[in-house]
């Protein structure tokens, strides 16, 4: 969570005598929710990566993917609460 906020406030900063401060907050809004989908595409890639495997592997798959929704899902409610 805080290196997701360091990534948005160091993007943010290198836009300093770009962007008004007014902009700052839509700018960081935009910032950070591209970074979520970015991180979420490659997650669901790897988890599709994984379910293309011998059916004694999709087991382990499968349960590495709940694994990685849940991780997911407490990340998206943890930076939707910091709205």
């Amino acid at each position: 969570m805080q290196k997701l906020k360091s990534i948005v406030d160091d993007a943010v900063a290198e836009l300093q005598d770009v962007i008004t401060d007014d902009q700052t907050d839509k700018v960081s809004k935009a910032i950070e929710s591209a970074v979520i989908r970015g991180m979420l595409e490659g997650q669901h890639r790897a988890v599709d990566a994984c379910i293309y495997h011998s059916e004694a592997e999709q087991d382990t798959a499968h349960k590495i993917a709940t694994a990685i929704r849940k991780e997911n899902d407490m990340l998206i409610a943890n930076l939707s609460s910091l709205r």
